[in-house]
């Protein structure tokens, strides 16, 4: 989750907050006043918690004397691994993560934790993956290491680069779907775009866009989990039934109202339009985020490799890989710990993707752009990122 804890010497001192909870209108209007601009955060303004540094205004809001009962502000991976006995420490990727907190260019807390008086209460930063402590189960004779925690996409990002690929963009999919490009000029990026800076286990930029892909996908197909039938895609494009954005807050379209258009379909036809739309909108998002290197795609959305084969037929002069696992997330934290300790870790190389042969597959996209730019959402695909 994006958000943060409160804690003293021992216990949380508030409770932590869901991320998908919208402060009150009048409180809004008050707390957004003290966002930093974007070209000093990169962190667009995004609705509910998804700047944690928002949530944090809004309790400091309502409960002024909050911050002052506790003695560390820790990222949610942070909290789990203090509480299982690791000291209190702070992690660059995860508070570096559209939060409001962390000045990219500077590499250094945001004018906002200045202004809130919150600095002393970050603890010291530790790389991802070091040892922060250790924890006994029950009886037993050997203590399990604590290992400090790193933001998924990121975690991912580490998984491929580390094993010297060349300049990679990562899909990562999930409940989000993140493409993160590091070549991606920082200037590029469009805040109206939910496009941002992530930031690396070693405190580097990194430009990213994202959409909630897996929640859309499963709004879409009302939560469909088998395999999708490539009949059933060749009949769906075929019928020009698709999905038009957007299904979930956030993300490059965020306000406008999802919909599927076209004829009524059945329970697969809708999964397969489900999968179409996460394509076309990886497609696009690749587009805004300026990539033509090497895409991996990873992340339990592509499941069989369906999803990588659409987006490699759908960007022919672009080459594709896909993580050899679905997990490129655990792979990288694994990879991060095993470096902490100075431990070889060896992770499978991902494949070449084979690119998918459906038929009608670049005009069903034209008329999914003609008709997204109808509603005025696709058009920064055509004339560039702002």
């Amino acid at each position: 989750g994006c958000t943060f804890a409160l804690v003293d010497e021992a216990a949380l001192t508030r409770p932590i907050l869901d991320y998908e909870q919208e402060p009150p209108a009048e409180i809004a209007a008050r707390i957004d006043r003290r966002i930093p601009d974007f070209s000093e955060t990169f962190s667009p303004r995004l609705p509910l918690g998804f700047n944690y540094g928002r949530h944090m205004l809004w309790l400091q809001e309502v409960d002024p004397d909050a911050f002052a009962a506790s003695k560390s502000i820790l990222g949610y991976p942070q909290y789990w691994s203090w509480r299982l006995g690791g000291r209190a420490v702070s992690e660059v990727s995860y508070l570096g993560c559209h939060s409001h907190l962390w000045a990219p260019r500077r590499q250094d807390f945001s004018s906002l934790v200045d202004a809130q008086g919150w600095r002393d209460r970050m603890p010291a930063f530790e790389r991802a993956g070091t040892v922060i402590g250790e924890h006994r189960l029950g009886a037993a004779a050997r203590p399990i290491a604590i290992h400090n925690g790193v933001h998924d996409s990121n975690a991912a990002l580490h998984a491929y680069r580390r094993q010297e690929l060349g300049p990679v963009t990562v899909v990562s999919t999930g409940t989000w779907v993140i493409v993160l490009n590091p070549d991606c000029p920082l200037d590029a990026l469009d805040r109206d775009r939910d496009m941002l800076v992530n930031v690396d286990v070693g405190g580097g930029p990194v430009p990213t866009i994202r959409f909630m892909g897996g929640r859309e996908f499963a709004t879409i197909s009302a939560g469909w989990q088998g395999e999708i039938a490539g009949p059933v895609v060749q009949r769906v494009i075929d019928a020009g039934i698709m999905a038009l954005p957007s299904f979930a807050p956030g993300g490059p379209m965020s306000g406008h109202s999802g919909r599927l258009v076209g004829r009524a379909p059945n329970a697969e036809e809708r999964a397969a339009a489900a999968l179409l739309y996460v394509a076309l909108m990886v497609d696009l998002c690749l587009d805004l985020i300026h990539s033509n290197n090497t895409v991996i795609v990873d992340g339990g959305l592509n499941t069989g490799g369906v999803l990588a084969g659409l987006l490699a037929q759908l960007r022919p002069g672009q080459a594709f890989l896909q993580g050899a696992t679905l997990e490129g997330s655990a792979t990288g934290a694994a990879a991060l710990a095993f470096e902490s300790v100075g431990r070889e870790f060896a992770a499978e190389v991902p494949e070449p993707v084979r690119a998918s042969r459906f038929t009608g597959l670049a005009g069903y996209r034209s008329n999914w752009r003609d008709a997204t730019m109808d509603r005025g959402v696709a058009d920064a695909a055509v004339g560039g990122a702002r």
